[in-house]
């Protein structure tokens, strides 16, 4: 198979069952942003330790493959559903809980606002949660113009929760503290 098509070089790309739209409409902005976001998980989970902790590298992992759902939601234009339920489903941000309680009780709470930064993978993981918060505002804005799953707001919005305390996670395991943000004068 060919990486290349040509079919979008006039600017436009096709959403799930073929609609041809511009490369800057607001539904591709949407979920070309959480690809964005899943390349800087890619990159905090490549930047892990090999041997540990394997429970946030699982985590990770999972995470990974629900973004590619959320992504293919958010392709699929209104009006041409094909029947098909949506993949991303309330029990996934259930276990996005999940995940933030089990990975803050091995946390000192937090009583201050953070730098962002630390190990590679703390760092991947903060400005992994930077862009789903961007991918959060667009496809808050597409939900004022086109019909848009509840639930894919709701994932994005506990993933960006989850990615905060990943990434203290990571940086505790790493021997990087949070560094508390010290207030100019």
């Amino acid at each position: 198979m060919r990486i290349y098509t040509r079919t979008g070089d006039a600017g436009q790309t096709s959403l799930r069952w073929g609609e041809r739209v511009g490369k800057d409409a607001l539904r591709v902005e949407s979920y070309g942003t959480v690809d964005e976001a899943n390349a800087f998980i890619g990159m905090a989970l490549a930047n892990l330790p090999a041997h540990g902790p394997a429970e946030l590298q699982a985590m990770l992992t999972r995470i990974l493959r629900e973004m590619f759902d959320v992504g293919a939601d958010l392709a699929v234009p209104p009006n041409k559903d094909k029947g098909e339920s949506p993949k991303v489903r309330p029990e996934q941000v259930t276990a996005l809980e999940a995940d933030i309680d089990a990975l803050e009780a091995g946390l000192d709470p937090l009583k201050t606002f953070i730098l962002p930064g630390g190990t590679p993978a703390g760092a991947a993981l903060h400005t992994a949660r930077t862009v789903v918060r961007r991918a959060e505002r667009r496809v808050v804005t597409l939900m004022a113009a086109e019909p848009v799953d509840e639930v894919l707001l709701k994932y994005l919005n506990r993933l960006s929760d989850f990615l905060f305390v990943a990434a203290r996670a990571a940086n505790k395991t790493g021997g990087a503290g949070d560094i508390k943000v010290e207030w100019t004068k």
